[in-house]
Order: C-alpha cells, then structure tokens, then sequence
C-alpha cells in the first residue's frame, strides 16, 4: 500500500456488502479501506475520525439515510468525495443524491475493476463516472424536477464562452480528453476551464457542474 492510496469509507448496513467491497478494494495497490460504517450517523462520525477520500455510500440505512448523510458530509467536509451505491441504475433518490452532493453512483453489481476504478474517477475528480448512464440520470433527474428556482443567468454570466461551452460539453458526460478533441484545444487548457467553472460557480465537481447545466438551463434533456 503507498502512503498516497486512496482512502476509502464504506458506509452499508449489510455486513456482507461491506466485507466484499472491502476485500475488492484491499487488493488494489492505489486503494485502503480505512473503515467501515453501518448506517448514515456513523458514516458522518467515521468521516471526521478517518478522514476518508471517498465514501461508497448506500442509499438505504436505518437511523440516518444516505441521501441525508451525504448533504452533512457534503456541507461539513466538502473535500470528502461521495460514491453512492445503488441496485437499479435509475433509482429515483440517486437525484436526490446528486443534489445533496454526491460525485457519482455505482451499481451494486459492479465489476471490482469497476469499482476500483470508480473510487478513482471520483477521488481525481476529474471525470463524471459512467458518463453514458449518468447523463441519463441527470436529463431524467432534470425532467422530473419541477420545482420552482430562482433565475440563475447571473451565475451562468459570470463565465467566459469558452467555460460556458466547456460546462455544456461536461453536462453530455465528456471527459477533459474528449472535450479537447471537441474543442481542438490541450487536455491541460480544458482542465484549467474546469477548474474556473468550479470556482466561479462554487460547485464541488463536475458531476454538480453537470446538475448546474441541466438546472440552470444551459443545456436540455433531449426532446425536452
């Protein structure tokens, strides 16, 4: 294990959910789990004792849920990167997740090379996880959202057209790679946009640039 692995919280009441991702993960030389918590309250504890990178989080737990864990995570150690772990690829609380500041969403019949690499995706930060099915969820999410909001051009304003078509191309799930060929620009120049565009819009990753997109109305569901 290198002094630079990952460090990882799994946050399950299912004991053997737990077990299993915790052994997957062990065997990743990138990768430690650093402990292990069986419901949202000791998730939120675990956090501040362990100081995790990522949290696989599950959604479904006694005394405190995960979507209500990861908005505390979220608010009070927003450099904690949440991975929340779902059974159907388009359950309807992963949008209230992504709301509450998750990063991305793993289904529990995940690969382990899929899970690992999913703990790295969202520790990096820099690309949506899966993008082809959370593009997917965030136009579904978008759609079905229809609470009233506050106009929000002002924010969206405040970027540059470049950032502003960069956020647009974040939003159909490309990675930094993709939107340089897009935009026949270098890798490095699209991952300074990015970095302006989360500042700029306080947001915490590009999956929430990806929810401002869509929220925002930059960009539209498809036939919507």
């Amino acid at each position: 294990m290198t002094s630079s692995a990952i460090r990882v919280l799994i946050a399950d009441d299912q004991m053997m959910v737990r077990q299993g991702f915790t052994v997957l993960l062990n065997t990743q030389p990138d990768i430690e789990v650093v402990g292990q918590a069986v419901d949202g309250l000791d998730a939120i504890a675990k956090v501040a004792e362990l100081a995790p990178d990522v949290v696989l989080m599950d959604i479904r737990m006694p005394e405190l849920g995960g979507i209500q864990a990861t908005g505390r995570i979220a608010v009070d150690f927003p450099q904690v990167k949440v991975l929340v772990l779902t059974t159907f690829d388009l359950d309807e609380h992963v949008y209230d997740a992504l709301r509450a500041g998750a990063s991305g969403f793993l289904l529990k019949d995940a690969s382990a090379d899929q899970l690992a690499e999913a703990v790295r995706v969202v520790a990096a930060g820099d690309a949506l996880l899966a993008p082809g099915i959370t593009r997917r969820l965030i136009a579904e999410f978008s759609r079905l959202d229809t609470t009233p909001r506050a106009p929000l051009k002002v924010r969206v304003g405040e970027l540059t057209e470049r950032e502003t078509e960069v956020l647009a191309l974040i939003a159909q799930g490309m990675s930094n790679a993709e939107i340089a060929d897009r935009l026949v620009v270098a890798e490095q120049t699209v991952k300074t946009h990015v970095g302006r565009i989360l500042v700029k819009l306080s947001l915490r990753d590009r999956t929430q640039a990806a929810v401002f997109a869509y929220e925002s109305g930059l960009v539209r569901p498809a036939g919507y």
